[in-house]
C-alpha cells in the first residue's frame, strides 16, 4: 500500500500549531498564536496573546485599546516560554505580521525567519518599523498562502 498523499506540509503543520495556540487567548477581539521552530523542524516553543502569568483574566480590561498596556503578544510569549534555550537561527510562525516591539524581541533572540498569514495592519507605522528592522537585521519575512482553507480536528476517539 502506498503512503498517504494528502498529508500536511511543514508550513501547514507549524502554522496550525500557531493557530491552535491562539485558541488559548482570552482576548475577545483577536486571538494570535506563535510557534518557534529550529532548523531541524523541532518545536522550540509556543505562545499566544494574553496577560502575564499571575494577572487574572477577569481583573484586567479586554475592551479596545484599554487592554494594550497589559497584554503580552504571542511572539513575545513564545520567546519567553522557550525556557532560555537558544533560538538562534530558528523561525517563528505567527498569524499576524509582528509589531515593532515583537520585532525587536525576535531580532534580539536570533530568530532568522518570520512566517505569517495576515498583514492586515501593514499601513500602520509600528508595522513599517518592523519591516525596516527585519530588513536591517537580515530577518526573512514570508507571507504564507495555502491551497487548503482549513484543517479540521476531530476529537472523537473512534476516529483515531
Amino acid at each position: 500500500m502506498p503512503k498517504r498523499s494528502d498529508y500536511i506540509s511543514w508550513d501547514e503543520y507549524f502554522m496550525g500549531i500557531a493557530l491552535l495556540s491562539g485558541c488559548r487567548s482570552k482576548d475577545p477581539h483577536t486571538q494570535v498564536g506563535a510557534c518557534i521552530v529550529n532548523a531541524q523542524n523541532k518545536i522550540m516553543s509556543v505562545g499566544y496573546n494574553g496577560l502575564p502569568t499571575g494577572c487574572g483574566d477577569d481583573e484586567f480590561p479586554w475592551e479596545g485599546s484599554a487592554k494594550y498596556p497589559y497584554v503580552c503578544h504571542a511572539e513575545l510569549n513564545a520567546i519567553l516560554n522557550s525556557g532560555g534555550r537558544s533560538l538562534e537561527g530558528s523561525k517563528i510562525y505567527v498569524a499576524l505580521f509582528p509589531c515593532c516591539e515583537c520585532a525587536k524581541a525576535i531580532i534580539q533572540c536570533g530568530i532568522k525567519e518570520v512566517r505569517y498569514l495576515s498583514d492586515k495592519y501593514a499601513g500602520e507605522p509600528k508595522f513599517a518599523a518592523s519591516r525596516r528592522m527585519f530588513e536591517a537585521a537580515g530577518v526573512t519575512t514570508t507571507r504564507l498562502q495555502f491551497d487548503r482553507e482549513s484543517i479540521v480536528l476531530d476529537f472523537r476517539a473512534e476516529r483515531v
